[in-house]
């Protein structure tokens, strides 16, 4: 959109840019143009941008994807933008990105965002849109550059911060180019920047507890100028030993440590992270026809050879009826980043199925509900050559995830998962897509 076709358009909705909403109209076209082929390299079924505005950016997105959503929390502008483009290809949520719900969107699977972020909101949206249960897969905003530079910032410059380590460990940040003042509308105080965020692969880094994780950053960046042995007060022995181990000095602070380290260092620190992988050599029992016990075999030996064992699934409901999802880790030797049910897993040998769910609803989830039994599901090859036996529980968290087990948790309704079941079944581990049998009606 050219300069004087946003004067126009602000005259005709009598609209003046509100300081609030950080209403900064972009009217470069050939600079929307770059943009856009930044965010959306290639062509993509489905893209969301975030602070359309009036449209600048959306109509340079829109040549590259066949659908797409925006998001705008003016309603005179979201009124706006209904009328100018096709409704069968662009839907408009009159909104705020701040808090919004990206459940329902799993639909599309994994989809590229794009916007240019109000200087005052920007942190509170990258936390909505890009934590770990995100579909998220690439964003590219244009934001303050000061927020830019922390961050793509590296370890002991000025701008490294608890923001740059927390973004960093899911996504590698890219600042792309400097935005003047002068290709906006007003023009802001400030130089803008665009920056691409892109999720990083499962194995980049060991697994570590995302909440734990953040509030340890967190806290090592809260007083820069303190020594974080004092800040984290580790034990000195166990903080001596791990200082030594990655050549640090012990008298180190928050940004001395490299991404890496960070992560280190919470698994080091984090109580769950003590929670075992899952190992080949670990014992099955194994059952006939009848689910009668004839033996054990090691793990390994178990799946490649599809032996009848058995397992429990335990599905897990909030007061408002939604039901508890795991994102499988990416360390799971099977089904790894898949959904799956509350918390699952095999029976150790000479344990019955309901001391089984027992174990398995504390281990994975760090609560001990009372569990009522629904129905069980006889071993094929869709659970895995597993007897199943299903549980239910009621229990709203907070949940403690072992990392090594559990990326992360979130509740969905009903009717949604149905729906999501059916339109991409691949999203979710096998054993699940049986279990979901067992869902209630409503």
């Amino acid at each position: 959109m050219r300069l004087t076709d946003l004067r126009l358009a602000l005259d005709e909705l009598q609209l003046r840019p509100t300081k609030s909403l950080g209403q900064n109209f972009l009217h470069d076209q050939n600079l929307a143009r770059a943009i856009a082929a930044v965010a959306l390299p290639e062509h993509v079924p489905f893209a969301v941008e975030i602070g359309p505005g009036l449209g600048s950016l959306t109509a340079p997105l829109l040549e590259r994807c066949d659908q797409l959503l925006v998001i705008e929390k003016d309603a005179r502008l979201a009124a706006w933008l209904r009328a100018k483009f096709p409704a069968d290809r662009v839907a408009v949520v009159s909104g705020d990105a701040i808090g919004f719900d990206w459940r329902p969107l799993l639909l599309h699977g994994p989809f590229p965002l794009a916007g240019n972020l109000p200087y005052c909101a920007t942190s509170p949206i990258l936390r909505t849109w890009l934590g770990p249960c995100t579909p998220v897969i690439r964003a590219t905003f244009a934001v303050q550059d000061e927020f830019a530079q922390r961050l793509a910032a590296l370890p002991d410059q000025p701008d490294y911060s608890a923001l740059t380590v927390r973004t960093q460990r899911l996504w590698s940040v890219r600042r792309e180019r400097l935005l003047p003042p002068t290709v906006f509308l007003p023009e802001p105080g400030v130089d803008s920047a665009l920056v691409t965020l892109e999720r990083r692969q499962p194995h980049e880094f060991p697994p570590v507890r995302a909440l734990f994780f953040d509030q340890l950053v967190q806290r090592g960046f809260s007083q820069r100028r303190k020594q974080l042995r004092s800040l984290l007060k580790a034990d000195p022995a166990v903080w001596s030993a791990w200082c030594t181990r990655h050549n640090l000095p012990p008298t180190c602070r928050a940004e001395n440590l490299s991404l890496p380290q960070w992560v280190a260092l919470a698994r080091i620190l984090d109580p769950a992270a003590a929670t075992p992988a899952q190992h080949d050599g670990e014992q099955f029992e194994i059952v006939n026809e009848q689910d009668e016990v004839i033996g054990t075999r090691p793990r390994q030996e178990v799946h490649d050879r599809a032996l009848l064992h058995r397992a429990v699934h335990i599905l897990v409901f909030n007061r408002q009826g939604e039901l508890l999802l795991q994102k499988r880790s990416a360390e799971k030797d099977r089904e790894p980043g898949k959904w799956d049910s509350s918390a699952a897993g095999h029976l150790e040998p000479g344990e019955t199925y309901a001391a089984a769910a027992a174990r398995e609803t504390d281990e994975e989830l760090g609560i001990r509900p009372e569990l009522t039994p629904v129905g069980k599901i006889r071993a094929c090859s869709k659970t895995g050559q597993e007897f199943v036996e299903v549980f239910r529980a009621e229990h709203d968290g907070p949940y403690v995830l072992p990392p090594s087990e559990i990326e992360d948790t979130l509740f969905f309704p009903l009717t949604f998962i149905r729906d999501w079941l059916a339109a991409r079944p691949s999203d979710f581990a096998p054993g699940f897509r049986e279990v979901s049998q067992f869902l209630p009606a409503r």
